[in-house]
């Protein structure tokens, strides 16, 4: 059995409706906007919640949507979580991907198999290219490579996986805010004739992909297009595309390119 712990946007419905019987979780304070879940539990009783899985049968964990950093209330602390409370605790003093590590330790050290969206999914991912109709000139092949050396040095402070770059220089880099918050920011910027820019994600060097695997979509092309950007820029096999085929439409559509670059 296959518990799915639910977060928000379209990938936790996505993995419900297509990866075989899923018995959908929640962490309170952090819900899904459509799924209803069967089991929801509050971190401060984790321990509970462990063994609320194995009764019914859970031996594989999937963690997919977005979700906000919960606060830990020490005085609701359950006897059955009080021995995971130091793990608990550093993974909140850790930034987003020691924080997920953590988190991931405390499900195999209950004796669950983590699995990542796109191993239930291999769709999700899509292989090396260009699949739009424009392609990036020498220009943002350079942009490209830069902010390939940007996003590495983010990962160092365990910060985000995203930037935007403009020749050579970085106008934008992703915080806790997400890439569309990112995106936003860039909207009233002076854009120079030519040299738009690009959106670059990836994963962090080492990043634990099973449960924070980057993503675009749709309403990130929609956030390139309103800032201004000539294209998007992902690592091949590091990155899920959520509606690909919109996706790649719409960047048709708006004029920008679409390149999914192989790791370096």
């Amino acid at each position: 059995m296959l518990a799915l712990i639910a977060g928000r946007g379209d990938l936790p419905d996505r993995i419900a409706a297509e990866a075989g019987p899923v018995l959908v979780c929640a962490m309170d304070g952090a819900m899904p906007e459509r799924l209803v879940p069967e089991i929801t539990f509050r971190l401060e009783r984790l321990g509970e919640f462990l063994r609320t899985l194995k009764q019914r049968g859970v031996t594989r964990i999937c963690m997919a949507g977005s979700v906000t950093r919960p606060r830990l209330e020490l005085s609701k602390l359950s006897l059955s979580t009080l021995r995971l409370l130091p793990l608990m605790r550093k993974a909140m003093r850790m930034g987003d991907d020691g924080a997920l590590r953590a988190v991931v330790a405390v499900f195999e050290n209950a004796g669950f198999t983590v699995v990542g969206a796109h191993e239930l999914l291999p769709d999700l991912v899509i292989e090396p290219g260009i699949p739009t109709k424009v392609h990036p000139d020498k220009a943002a092949q350079a942009d490209a490579d830069r902010a390939a050396q940007i996003v590495a040095a983010m990962a160092a402070a365990d910060v985000g996986q995203a930037c935007v770059v403009q020749s050579g220089q970085a106008l934008a880099i992703e915080s806790v805010f997400g890439t569309d918050w990112m995106l936003a920011s860039l909207t009233a910027r002076p854009k120079a004739a030519g040299q738009g820019g690009l959106l670059y994600k990836t994963p962090k060097p080492g990043q634990e992909r099973r449960v924070d695997l980057p993503a675009i979509g749709p309403t990130t092309v929609a956030g390139a297009v309103a800032a201004g950007l000539d294209g998007i820029v992902i690592e091949a096999g590091g990155v899920i595309v959520m509606e690909a085929a919109k996706t790649i439409a719409d960047c048709d559509a708006a004029g920008l390119f679409l390149w999914i670059r192989k790791a370096r």
